[in-house]
């Protein structure tokens, strides 16, 4: 299960997904534009922009990263939905739509933020997008009355349908096996950097486009939550801390497996099986209605009970418990103290109250759950053992 094979036996191996979950269909598209428009006058706006990226993904399909260049979609409560974007990537952007929408571009010299301002009546109240850049809000908001559009976006996009949830399903799967096959390669030697693109060819092989990130840590590099410069070499005996992810159509998966590759102290044992026990507590305190703080609470609790802690103090924990995931890889809400969202059906987090024991090693357990109507359902099993990383 840990070491024993070769990189290029595993790809030989490993083929596209067999169960590809469906892409997210058109008319939940536009059931989203219609949930948006409803929830509008709850946060007194009167139009709604959103910005490049996941949100705009989220709304019409178009897969749009934010750049210097306004693409953003302008829905007002009543008529077509509005496309704005640069005109030289008007034919690129119309194929991507999945709904019928009115689309108007701008030149190189044009100023985008006029045409925004210019298809509002002069007294509605714009919901701006909160991942807007600062200066094209300030300059709508010198010319529009704005308010924040987060909880009408994040409301909307933390509760996820049976169609994100079964995109997400896969694309934690693929990780999962990617990991398990990552386990196999490790030999003494083995460079962070060979595991790396291990891990991204794997994920490829699997039908991903590659991994979104990954770190590979060893030894007393998992003492920190994003590792070390330079690249690691693996000795016998040493902890290993692999956390990677893919995506499938848009939706992230996440996942930390740490392991021995050999023996280790008696210390890491210890606190490996005190990790365990948070992130099982985590999971054992969701319910609907449950504000998000709790679950924090719930993990730490065991840490304290284990002499870590208390807090942010180390050796302990040193960040939240958990956060949101889906068309973003991190997402509102978020599993730290002081956020007071009620938990609700269809709510993802991660688990992963990381035990950091400063300078010598770290422990990292991260699945991820979804919310159910008594509690949550894992995406995928949690590990089993410091030896047994994997079902």
């Amino acid at each position: 299960m840990i070491g024993g094979s070769q990189a290029e036996h595993e790809l030989a191996t490993m083929h596209p997904w067999e169960t590809p979950a469906a892409p997210i269909a058109a008319a939940e598209r536009a059931a989203r534009i219609a949930a948006a428009r409803d929830r509008l006058d709850a946060i007194g706006a009167d139009a709604l922009l959103v910005h490049a990226g996941p949100s705009l993904r989220y709304f019409t399909g178009i897969p749009w990263s934010p750049t210097e260049r306004l693409v953003a979609l302008l829905l007002p409560c009543n008529g077509s939905p509005l496309i704005v974007c640069p005109h030289f990537e008007l034919g690129s952007l119309v194929a991507s739509l999945q709904l019928p929408m009115d689309v108007v571009s701008w030149e190189e010299d044009d100023d985008p933020l006029a045409l925004v301002i210019g298809a509002l009546p002069p007294a509605a109240v714009l919901a701006v997008d909160p991942l807007l850049p600062f200066a094209w809000g300030s300059t709508i908001a010198n010319q529009r009355r704005t308010v924040n559009a987060a909880p009408l976006i994040d409301g909307l996009r933390a509760r996820k349908s049976a169609a994100e949830l079964a995109l997400m399903t896969q694309a934690k799967a693929m990780t999962l096996e990617v990991q398990r096959r990552a386990a196999r390669i490790l030999t003494p030697g083995i460079r962070a950097s060979t595991v790396r693109r291990f891990i991204d060819d794997a994920h490829r092989a699997l039908g991903a486009p590659g991994s979104t990130f990954c770190a590979v840590q060893f030894g007393r590099a998992t003492a920190f939550p994003h590792g070390l410069p330079g690249d690691q070499q693996l000795a016998a005996d040493e902890l290993v801390l692999v956390d990677t992810g893919c995506v499938v159509d848009g939706y992230h998966s996440d996942i930390t497996r740490t392991y021995a590759f050999g023996k280790v102290d008696e210390a890491v044992h210890t606190i490996w099986e005190v990790e365990q026990a948070a992130q099982a507590a985590a999971f054992a305190a969701v319910r609907p209605g449950v504000p998000c703080a709790a679950i924090d609470a719930a993990a730490r609790d065991v840490l304290v009970r284990a002499g870590l802690g208390p807090g942010y103090s180390l050796p302990g924990l040193p960040h939240r418990t958990g956060h949101g995931i889906g068309l973003s890889i991190h997402e509102p809400p978020y599993l730290v103290r002081g956020d007071a969202t009620p938990l609700a059906l269809g709510m993802c987090f991660s688990s992963e109250p990381m035990i950091v024991v400063p300078d010598r090693f770290g422990v990292r357990l991260e699945d991820h759950f979804h919310v159910i109507t008594d509690g949550a359902r894992w995406f995928t099993p949690p590990q089993s053992s410091l030896e047994n990383p994997f079902p």
